[in-house]
């Protein structure tokens, strides 16, 4: 099959790049990367509701979610928003969750290094607008039919979207067999029994109910209970039987498991065996590392592995999380957010199974401490081929300042750069203004909204009325490829398929997912930045099924469609 075959059909401003009419941008290689926020400009208009009303009731605290999703197939990524709702006490209006569909640029004849893409609001038209207190926000193409629908998790009954075409969405939720009412505070999708088809992981947090919340307090001011306060609830593994008909495995996979608080779930393929392994953040309880037997049960392996618990043998308060190779020797680290006055921590993959805490080491751990981080990711922001580190921020507590005023509520987020080598040095302060506002972060999920190879971010706020859409304004406008994997016998979105790139001396390896960080979903397709490399020797993918295919003497900047074969 030729390279044109793999080729989609591209938006007019990655035409225009293809085309060699970027020298503009690429000169401007001592430039850095700037993320401006951009949200007026492209019609977000969004107001967040936690439902506070003083009584510190938790779900108030913990929200909520987003996802990127192209929901009618244009090209284009369009943005779906989770919002809170009223609890007793709360008497302001409310809002439902939202979908807003990305119009694209303007003028997508002119390439420009801030290319404004603007979006409007088709929420009631699209019919995905829930009204339950939403958290956590899933994505995957759960039928094959070549559109993506989406799940919503919920502290309640959670709901799921069938995609019917032309920006349009049917509540399937009950036919599908899939709406636990437990706290889904995330959702992912992965193939996990590996049959052709996206099953599908509900993270449950507690069993928090408002009719029996506790009051807790410090130094006499009011706070919210710790998460060992409540019980803990077991996530939920629906095993996809086809014809969007899901069977609850949770026991007969061995993922039964009460004792945990989960607020995020990541799939990867940790141990290199070829199929997906899942990772679990719990909060202030060892995290879980359920290890794929390859057939689609687990073992929990955490404690064995080096992943339950950080260097000093603590359960950390996990929120958000994220699997990668950061030093690109082939191997998944793993990566979690967690609470103020402890460092996020990175767990390096040795190999064999075992994992080593190397936070301070690689220069993640102190600059973190004084933050609250909520979602943990990686990405590529500078397009140089190591993935970088993002962590949103935000405190739980809208009084903490009355019982430690050494800290804040609202907080700035982080980035962190790869320096090449798996260490990381802090570049908040010099990417820009969209990084250094300070507010109460949590869900962020991750895109190239605008088609021009580097990876956007949005940030839902918890306490705040505003969103933040940030764009990557490139600066050094280094080379890229944007894969998408199209499975015929595996899943159509790809999700799970291992890629593999060398580009000269340059070796990534990476996965195709879509559920990670916190309470999100995120881009569909593979970004990967290329350095100053203008090709790619080998692409070589295993996808799901454990079958190999490779592309050799591949152009760099351009959005790459894999057709399985």
């Amino acid at each position: 099959m030729s390279l044109k075959q793999w080729l989609y059909p591209l938006p007019l401003v990655v035409q225009w790049v293809l085309a060699g009419n970027c020298g503009t941008a690429l000169a401007a290689d001592h430039e850095p990367v700037r993320f401006v926020d951009i949200t007026e400009e492209a019609g977000i208009s969004f107001r967040y509701i936690n439902g506070a009303s003083g009584r510190k009731y938790m779900p108030e605290a913990v929200g909520s979610g987003a996802a990127f999703l192209d929901a009618d197939g244009d090209g284009w990524l369009d943005l779906y928003i989770v919002n809170g709702a009223a609890l007793p006490g709360y008497s302001k209006p409310t809002g439902p969750n939202a979908l807003f569909h990305n119009n694209g640029p303007a003028d997508a004849d002119t390439f420009a290094t801030s290319l404004l893409v603007t979006f409007s609001d088709i929420t009631a038209a699209s019919g995905v607008g829930d009204e339950g207190f939403g958290m956590a926000a899933a994505v995957g193409d759960a039928d094959n039919d070549g559109d993506p629908d989406l799940y919503v998790g919920n502290y309640g009954a959670n709901v799921f979207y069938r995609n019917d075409g032309d920006n349009r969405f049917s509540d399937i939720t009950t036919t599908a067999a899939v709406g636990d009412s437990g706290w889904g505070a995330h959702a992912t999708f992965a193939d996990v029994d590996r049959d052709g088809d996206l099953d599908l992981y509900v993270a449950n947090y507690m069993d928090f109910r408002v009719d029996g919340a506790m009051q807790c307090f410090r130094d006499q001011a009011p706070e919210y209970c710790g998460p060992n306060t409540y019980p803990g609830q077991s996530g939920v593994l629906y095993r996809n039987d086809g014809d969007l008909q899901f069977t609850d495995i949770t026991d007969e996979a061995g993922l039964r498991n009460d004792s945990g608080r989960q607020l995020a779930a990541v799939f990867g393929d940790v141990d290199d065996d070829g199929d997906p392994d899942l990772f679990v953040a719990n909060d202030k309880q060892p995290n879980f590392l359920f290890l794929n037997d390859g057939a689609g049960r687990f073992e929990e392996s955490g404690a064995i592995a080096g992943v339950a618990y950080n260097e000093e043998g603590v359960a950390e308060s996990a929120m958000g999380a994220d699997i990668g190779d950061v030093d690109n020797d082939g191997l998944l680290d793993i990566i979690v957010a967690t609470f103020q006055w402890l460092p996020n921590t990175l767990y390096r993959n040795e190999g064999g199974g075992f994992f080593g805490d190397v936070t301070y080491a690689v220069g993640l751990g102190a600059p973190s401490v004084p933050y609250l981080g909520m979602t943990a990711a990686f990405l590529d922001y500078d397009n140089d081929g190591f993935l970088d580190v993002f962590v949103s921020n935000g405190h739980l507590d809208s009084n903490v300042e009355e019982f430690d005023p050494s800290t804040t509520y609202e907080q700035s987020n982080q980035l962190f750069r790869n320096r090449g080598d798996g260490t990381f040095v802090e570049t908040t302060a010099s990417s820009g203004p969209g990084l250094l506002v300070e507010r109460v972060s949590h869900g962020a999920v991750f895109g190239d909204i605008d088609n021009d190879g580097d990876t956007d971010i949005f940030v839902s706020d918890s306490a705040s009325p505003r969103c933040s859409l940030l764009r990557n304004d490139g600066g050094n406008r280094k080379h890229y490829l944007t894969i998408t994997a199209r499975g015929a016998h595996n899943n159509r979105d790809g999700i799970g398929t291992r890629v593999r790139l060398v580009a000269g001396e340059l070796v990534q390896t990476r996965e195709i997912r879509r559920g990670y960080g916190y309470m999100g979903s995120n881009d569909p397709r593979l970004l990967v930045g290329l350095g100053e490399h203008t090709r790619v020797d080998t692409i070589q993918l295993r996808w799901p099924d454990g079958h190999e295919q490779v592309l050799v003497d591949v152009d760099a900047d351009q959005h790459l469609v894999v057709n399985e074969q």
